[in-house]
């Protein structure tokens, strides 16, 4: 991530985070559904996208504050920081 134009928070990730379990760890808990996973660059918890019904990932994002995630659907291979607004293929 050594672009000029990438943001400090996506500089910051030397390597990403993947999900264990491919499973919302919120939605498993209360037999939620998701549509897309996403992955926390800062802690690794494995949450739902935006998309799916309760939105973890982005609630997580406003508890926490930890500003990166990363795709966790197979193929793809993106970051997307939220202070920032920047999303970046890896």
């Amino acid at each position: 991530m050594e672009d000029q134009s990438v943001c400090a928070h996506i500089k910051a990730i030397k390597s990403v985070k993947l999900s264990k379990d491919n499973v919302c760890e919120e939605c498993i808990k209360h037999n939620g559904t998701w549509v897309h996973l996403r992955v926390c660059q800062t802690c690794g918890v494995t949450l739902c996208c935006d998309d799916s019904p309760s939105k973890h990932m982005t609630k997580h994002y406003h508890e926490s504050h930890h500003p990166v995630i990363s795709s966790a659907q197979p193929g793809e291979r993106w970051l997307w920081c939220y202070p920032d607004e920047q999303f970046v293929e890896y």
